[in-house]
């Protein structure tokens, strides 16, 4: 396996979930530009239209996330095949609606095993080749949700909040050998993400008032009707990688953009208004211990 890539020639992109949504439109846009797309999806069939457009610039690959063992194994082959890996979009990944009390286990182990540990398999896969390459960047699709939370998506938030804290800590782990790591906190995009790419959890009465609007915002009602554009993402992606200096964190879509610093002013407002009682706990000086 090679080192660095060479200047000039078309980075390997290593995509999950490249059948539908975003990840089939970043794959198309990336293929569009001369770029090489080792295309993963539970259903390999579904990206024949791919491999009949694009020839041998896509590897298409089925791939369930939530296999572990089949994912450092169809890694190692497509590094093989592809000569190298340049990006990782860990973008494989689906909703879950309903509240906290209203999801199951099944549900919500569900929710996890795709938009957490499928993440953190393929992640553990790649890293080797990046390391012998010596470069990399992998990139984890968040979300604006990995910012803040949602009334009905407790469980989704915090698939992405568990994907936010690993990848911090990560992106500390391997800068040394090279390897960049970014989470892309998206917005609302023009996806079937809350019709078709939505389960739903089994509606208790006690919150029908309090959950009215939320529930019929992610009943598909208004899927494809998002401000973002799936279309334009492949390019601000491409301006990413290509960045001297890349995130570790970006916004994408001017709603979370407006958003995400509203939030976190809000956080920092709070903590400060206990920072008092936070000072309580300490141990006094000179204390024994």
């Amino acid at each position: 396996m090679s080192g660095a890539r060479e200047p000039g020639t078309p980075r390997v992109w290593f995509v999950t979930g490249a059948s539908r949504g975003l990840g089939r439109a970043v794959t198309e846009s990336l293929l569009d530009r001369g770029e090489r797309v080792v295309a993963t999806a539970r259903s390999v069939s579904s990206l024949d239209d791919l491999a009949e457009k694009y020839g041998d610039r896509v590897l298409p690959t089925a791939l369930d996330v939530t296999d572990r063992a089949a994912v450092f194994a169809v890694v190692a082959e497509a590094a093989e095949r592809a000569g190298r890996i340049d990006v990782v979009l860990n973008n494989a990944g689906y909703g879950l609606a309903g509240a906290v009390e209203e999801v199951s286990e099944r549900q919500v182990r569900e929710q996890f095993d795709v938009n957490f540990f499928g993440a953190l398999w393929v992640t553990q896969a790649v890293l080797p080749v990046l390391r012998r390459q010596g470069s990399g960047h992998v990139l984890q699709m968040s979300s604006i949700a990995g910012v803040t939370t949602y009334p009905n998506l407790g469980a989704y938030c915090a698939s992405k909040w568990a994907l936010e804290a690993a990848s911090e800590a990560l992106a500390q782990e391997v800068a040394g050998f090279g390897i960049r790591v970014t989470l892309v906190e998206a917005g609302e995009f023009r996806t079937d993400w809350s019709a078709g790419s939505m389960v739903r959890a089994t509606p208790k009465s006690a919150y029908d008032s309090v959950l009215a609007k939320r529930r019929h915002g992610l009943s598909g009602a208004y899927a494809h009707l998002q401000p973002g554009d799936p279309g334009r993402v492949g390019a601000a992606l491409l301006a990413l990688v290509g960045a001297e200096a890349p995130p570790l964190r970006v916004l994408l879509g001017g709603g979370a953009a407006e958003l995400a610093p509203a939030v976190l002013r809000g956080r920092l407002a709070e903590w400060e208004e206990w920072r008092e009682l936070a000072a309580t706990t300490d141990a006094p000086p000179g204390s024994p211990a």
